[in-house]
């Protein structure tokens, strides 16, 4: 076996952990904060606003990629749909299918059904 398919379970990990680091954080903020109070805060402060930016041009270029591998454009506006709403627990979440989708080929990881 190569090198490069250690780091494929490195990478499982890392996004299993991204996907409880965020039911964690997530389960947090719902019992502990006041969304409308805290949200008018995080939008009222320019580094509030430079974080959401930042965080969205990362779901976009995200996205970016869904659009590479996804065959079927309604499965690919679904999954980038998710990542809109639903944040960064949807990239782990997807980015965990595919590991578990490529069997070990990096090729099919990166480009999904245009790897053939």
């Amino acid at each position: 076996m190569n090198r490069s398919h250690y780091k494929l379970p490195v990478l499982k990990f890392l996004a299993l952990s991204g996907i409880v680091i965020m039911l964690m954080a997530i389960a947090y903020a719902f019992i502990q904060g006041d969304f409308a109070k805290e949200g008018a805060m995080i939008t009222g402060s320019p580094w509030g606003i430079l974080t959401l930016v930042d965080v969205y041009v990362g779901f976009v270029l995200f996205s970016c990629w869904v659009v590479l591998r996804e065959e079927r454009a309604l499965i690919g506006g679904l999954w980038i749909a998710s990542i809109m709403i639903l944040g960064n627990i949807i990239s782990c979440l997807y980015l965990f299918i595919a590991l578990l989708k490529s069997n070990g080929d990096k090729r099919v990881l990166l480009l999904g059904h245009t790897a053939a």
